[in-house]
């Protein structure tokens, strides 16, 4: 399938699940599941920071509209699209990323996920409930809200990985 046409199709999964599913999960112990910001790690490594802030404000818009949050999903992507470039230099392979291959679990490796995945995430969750707060006397509270919940998505992301995202190199063999 032509790259463009999957990555439509993976903005309107993400922003369906996000909104019609995992918006109305109430887990407890103020977490939060999103998955979304998976979507911007898949996106090519290429994709210059214009780019990729306006396809990040663009679903942080669209899922703001949805869920009624004014703006914390927008600017949560908008943090994570800034930092995702400066991440993925500090933890780029020796020979550099290939720009062909698609930034998933299967092509740079579970440790590379972890460490670039698991911090835009914490990232992002960071300045989602930084801002849905808005007093930095609850900063314990930020940060606990912070970190379960982007356990629970960070897991919920690498089980999406797993069940939809297929492994080029298993099929090649």
């Amino acid at each position: 399938m032509n790259s463009a046409v999957t990555h439509i199709i993976r903005f309107i999964f993400f922003v369906l699940v996000q909104v019609l599913v995992l918006n109305q999960l109430e887990i407890g112990y103020g977490v939060q599941i999103m998955v979304y910001p998976l979507y911007l790690l898949l996106l090519p490594v290429e994709m210059n920071v214009f780019s990729l802030m306006l396809v990040a404000f663009g679903m942080g818009l669209t899922i703001d509209s949805m869920s009624d949050t004014y703006g914390l999903h927008a600017s949560s992507l908008l943090a994570f699209a800034f930092f995702r470039p400066i991440v993925f230099k500090m933890f780029a392979p020796r020979d550099g990323y290939d720009h062909l291959l698609e930034t998933n679990i299967y092509n740079l490796g579970f440790n590379w996920f972890i460490r670039v995945f698991g911090l835009l995430l914490l990232i992002h969750h960071f300045w989602f409930f930084a801002l849905e707060m808005f007093k930095m006397n609850e900063i314990f509270n930020i940060l606990q809200k912070s970190i379960v919940s982007g356990i629970v998505s960070f897991l919920i992301c690498i089980l999406m990985q797993y069940l939809f995202i297929r492994n080029k190199k298993e099929n090649e063999v």
